[in-house]
């Protein structure tokens, strides 16, 4: 699993105005919210939550809230915004450097694994964004899927990979990679186990190595 975050950020539907903040004070504040707001959510849901909870969660005042976010829907598109931009630049981060794409889906699912370990929220989150926003549900998954598209290409390219519909292959990979986290990480709490891993690393090596 890999992604490139040479990419130019595309921004999601009804995204709002910047409301970044001028100071390390300020933005020290405007993240407390979102780290305060991506519990809220996962715990709540966005239906239940309120800007009330999240300010209370972050220490806050209510009136510093809409300081850097108009309402309850900004720092929800917000807070996806940034949960898919850590996401991608941990993984490509993780694979940076990497020759054998055998070493980049490895790395790449591994750096995945870990991430959601720590952001257990992101699929409780993910979970809802398609019924808050749809346009913004559409945008978090194709932004992850653009740059594995090219690492899938380059992979078909180099002979790793047998020759298939790289978005079809990447897409398939996103699949498998969040269902194997959900039935461990999200439901267990735990590390995927390494005969987990390392069916899902033969199943896709085998499945897509070249003849």
């Amino acid at each position: 699993m890999s992604t490139n975050e040479s990419n130019k950020e595309a921004p999601a539907k009804g995204q709002t105005k910047d409301f970044q903040a001028k100071t390390s004070r300020g933005e020290a504040t405007r993240q407390k919210l979102l780290d305060a707001a991506e519990e809220i959510f996962g715990e709540k849901g966005y239906f239940r939550a309120s800007v009330v909870d999240i300010t209370l969660k972050a220490g806050v005042a209510q009136g510093t809230f809409y300081v850097y976010f108009p309402g309850k829907q900004d720092i929800f598109a917000e807070l996806v915004r940034e949960l898919s931009h850590n996401l991608r630049r941990e993984i490509s981060q993780a694979v940076s450097g990497l020759n054998s794409r055998r070493e980049v889906e490895e790395r790449g699912f591994a750096a995945f694994f870990a991430f959601i370990k720590k952001h257990r929220n992101l699929y409780r989150i993910m979970q809802q964004v398609e019924f808050v926003d749809e346009d913004l549900y559409k945008w978090y998954y194709r932004r992850m899927a653009q740059g594995y598209v090219q690492g899938v290409e380059a992979a078909m390219e180099a002979g790793e990979f047998r020759r298939l519909d790289p978005e079809t292959v990447a897409y398939a990979l996103m699949g498998i990679a969040e269902f194997i986290g959900m039935r461990w990480v999200l439901w267990e709490g735990k590390d995927v186990p390494a005969k987990a891993f390392n069916t899902v690393m033969s199943m896709v090596m085998e499945g897509l190595h070249a003849d």
